[in-house]
Parts: C-alpha cells; sequence; structure tokens
C-alpha cells in the first residue's frame, strides 16, 4: 500500500486490456494498493516440474501413474491467466517414458462458461498441443456428458463431466487467487463448478450460499459455497492438484503439488500474503480494474474487481471499474437479462431473495446487486455504451481523472480516493475488520 505525499498528480498504471491504462491521480487524496510483488521463478519449467516430483503432501507425480492408464486434466477456461501451455508440458515431462499424449484428455473447465473457440485454446495452448492433443470443452447442459455422482456437502447434487469420472487418473491444474465469494480459485474449483453440470453449479451458487457473510474473499472455512465445493472434490476423487502462484505481469512465482486439500491450502498461504491488504479508513471513491486481459473480457467478469472495490468504499461512495469488456456483457448466457430484470438493486435483490429455484448467472447478478444497493458503480470501458450500462444499473465513466476530480471537488476537502490497479489481484481490508479464515 502506498500514501501519496502532496504534489500535483500521482500518475497510476490500470490493468486494462492488454496495453494498460495510466490515470492521473490527485497525489496529496490518493492511496495506491496493489499486491506485493515477487519476480518471476527464474525457470519457471523447473519450478513447475519440482512441484510434481516434490509434492506438498502424498506421492510424486511419477509414482501415481502406470502405463497405459487414462489421464484427464481439468484446466481453466480463457477468462483466467493460467500458465496453462507451461503447465500441461510441465505434466507431459514428467510422465515421459510412462505415459504418451495419447493417454491424455484434457478439459476445459468451463463451468456454465461458453467453450472456447478453436482460435482461444490455440492461444490459451499453442497450436503443437492443440493439434497433437485431445482437448474438449466442458459442457454444463450437455446432460448425456454428465455423470451422476451422488449427494455431496450440504445436500448438493452432483453431476460430473464423464470423461472426468471415467479417466484412470484425475489432475486438476490451475492457479490461485482470492474469489470474491468462493474464498480462493484453484484447488476443488477446478472439479466444481469447473467440470460441474448445470443442475450442480446453481446449487453451489444458490441466493442462500452467495448471500452468506461466509462466502467472501479469502475465506474457505466455514464458506458455504467454498464447504461443498471441497466436499465434492474430495469426495469424488482426484488424484493430483497442480497449481501456481502468477504475479502482476502473470508470470509464476510458486508452483505447489499434490494431495488436493494440502496443496491448495499451501498454496493459499502464498496468496494470502501476497494479496491481502490492510488499509485504515474507508474512502469516498475507489478506483479498481478486473487485472486486464483475460480477465476483464466482459462486465459479468468485472463484478470481481468492483466487489474488491466494495470492501473500502464507504456507503453510498462511488467505484469506478475499469474493465476492456470486449465480450461486452456477454451476449451469451442470461446474465444481462437476469440484471435488467428489475427497476432497481434492491428490488432487483429482493427478487433474487425470493425465488425458489436459481436461475444461471444469477450469483454475479446477486453479488452486484448487494453492491449496488450500497455503492454507485461506473464502468471505463471502450465496448459498452452509457445507455447499455444504464440497463444494468451502472454508467459509463469516459475520463476517470475527471470523475474523480469532480466526486473529490463535490464530497469535500476531506474526501480520500483509493486506487486498486490490480483490481482483484489485491483486497484491502480495514485494519479493525481483518478476515481470517
Amino acid at each position: 500500500m502506498t500514501t501519496t505525499q502532496p504534489g500535483a498528480v500521482l500518475p497510476v498504471t490500470l490493468a486494462y486490456g492488454s496495453t494498460g491504462l495510466t490515470v492521473d491521480f490527485p497525489s496529496d487524496r490518493t492511496t495506491v494498493v496493489a499486491p506485493k510483488f515477487l519476480e518471476a521463478a527464474p525457470d519457471p519449467a523447473s519450478t513447475l516440474r519440482d512441484a510434481l516430483a516434490k509434492p506438498v503432501s502424498g506421492r510424486p507425480l511419477r509414482d501415481i501413474v502406470t502405463p497405459g492408464q487414462r489421464i484427464a486434466v481439468s484446466l481453466c477456461d480463457l477468462t483466467r491467466p493460467q500458465p496453462r501451455e507451461l503447465m500441461v508440458r510441465a505434466l507431459l515431462a514428467e510422465l515421459d517414458g510412462i505415459a504418451s499424449r495419447d493417454d491424455f484428455t484434457l478439459l476445459v473447465a468451463t463451468g456454465t462458461h461458453r467453450g472456447n473457440t478453436d482460435s482461444e485454446l490455440r492461444q490459451m495452448l499453442g497450436d503443437e498441443l492443440v493439434d497433437t492433443m485431445r482437448i474438449v470443452n466442458h459442457d454444463a447442459r450437455d446432460t448425456e456428458s454428465l455423470a451422476w455422482m451422488g449427494t455431496y456437502g450440504d445436500g448438493v447434487p452432483v453431476w460430473l463431466n464423464r470423461q472426468w469420472v471415467d479417466a484412470d487418473i484425475r489432475i486438476t491444474t490451475g492457479f490461485v487467487e482470492p474469489h470474491f465469494f468462493a474464498g480462493f480459485s484453484g484447488g476443488p474449483k477446478l472439479v466444481a463448478p469447473g467440470l460441474a453440470g448445470l443442475e450442480t453449479v446453481l446449487t453451489l451458487h444458490n441466493a442462500a450460499r452467495i448471500g452468506s457473510d461466509r462466502a467472501t474473499w479469502a475465506v474457505c472455512e466455514g464458506n458455504p459455497v467454498h464447504d461443498d465445493i471441497r466436499a465434492i472434490a474430495h469426495g469424488t476423487g482426484v488424484d493430483f492438484a497442480f497449481d501456481v502462484v502468477l504475479n502482476r505481469e502473470q508470470k509464476v512465482i510458486a508452483a505447489f503439488g499434490g494431495e488436493l486439500l494440502a496443496m491448495h491450502a499451501a498454496a493459499r498461504e502464498v496468496v494470502h500474503e501476497l494479496s491481502m491488504c490492510p488499509v485504515p479508513q474507508l474512502y469516498d471513491v475507489v478506483v479498481t480494474t478486473n487485472a486486464g486481459f483475460p480477465l476483464d473480457q466482459s462486465v459479468y467478469q468485472a463484478v470481481k474487481g468492483m466487489t474488491a472495490a466494495a470492501t473500502v468504499v464507504k456507503p453510498g461512495g462511488l467505484i469506478i471499474c475499469a474493465a476492456e469488456c470486449s465480450d461486452g456483457f456477454p451476449d451469451h448466457g442470461s446474465f444481462r437479462e437476469v440484471l435488467a430484470s428489475e427497476p432497481t438493486p434492491a428490488e432487483l435483490l429482493a427478487a433474487i431473495s425470493a425465488r425458489t429455484e436459481t436461475v444461471p448467472d444469477q450469483w454475479q447478478v446477486q453479488v452486484l446487486a448487494r453492491l449496488l444497493a450500497t455503492a454507485r458503480v461506473g464502468m471505463h470501458t471502450t465496448h459498452l455504451s452509457d445507455e447499455e450500462l444504464r440497463t444494468a444499473h451502472l454508467f459509463l465513466v469516459e475520463d476517470i481523472a475527471a470523475a474523480v476530480e469532480a466526486e473529490l471537488a463535490a464530497v469535500g476537502p476531506d474526501a480520500r480516493v483509493c486506487v486498486l490497479p490490480e483490481g482483484p489481484q489485491t483486497i484491502p481490508y480495514l485494519i479493525e475488520a481483518q478476515t481470517h479464515e
């Protein structure tokens, strides 16, 4: 955290799309909160191999796999900055002489997102892997591709991708960062919701679970969402889990492998130290991002950055989220439709709470509606108009610096602004209200 000294302006580069966006803020009224920066591992391939050979808990990967076994690997979709190609190549290298590429199926854990196109898969994994390996987009709505696993956790009906279930060896791969209602990403999320059926995802993300005070940043134990995600992954079986931690340049700084729960707990400890940042006060204005591409491709994804800002904005204050939104709201799915279904955020939240069944994308809407009930939210984006945003209870901010200046002038000389240039990569919290797992 940096609190600036008196002066003219403080230029801050916000993570925005693939290029970034530099904005000038008043230096004597601005606090910048960014994650602690660690340099990338000097040899990421070696760091990844070490995680496979020297797990946090359990046996090394080579001791788990035997020749001829079918191996399913769960990996993140394009909306996440996972270094997929590096991680898949590490798996192939570590299992050289035991398993061939024909033994692998790479399952893109889309959850309820759309499947990735061929060009997107090539962006994610590189041409050579796409051309030589079997890659399948999970489809939560394709009932024929799902297998019934039973009920887990607090009454969650569990359907999982059949190719995952039928594999001899199941390996999750992902990256760990704070998550706005599941506590942290990575680990068990690569099973559910990543490879789960629609009914399973809707139950995990229903209004009661999402509405819990424990369903928040950096809380896993006692979080009803994460508790059930963990119960599903552990109960249905993961043979090896493989996660990385990234810096703001999306480079690998650490890697963890081994038994799912122990591995994830170790990775979370590192991320908590790097990402959680105490601040001494609430702020009149909070400027945030969604950590740039690929995380800021839609308003749906940018809710995470808005929610990070909401932890330190004053009631009735202003949040400005800079997110490119090259994929719009997006146009696919029901997010935009649900968000626009009621005239006010309060009525939207009431309607969601009154529903007996969860609908797709409701959880993101519910989180945003709760936020909008306490703060005003504007967006700086080059792909959506003010008219479009206002249908979703948001508004366009064309000039961030000018909007901040106007808000500070309206509030008065004691008004202050907080800037989260990396958005949800850093979660600020009041010193007296520190979050504990």
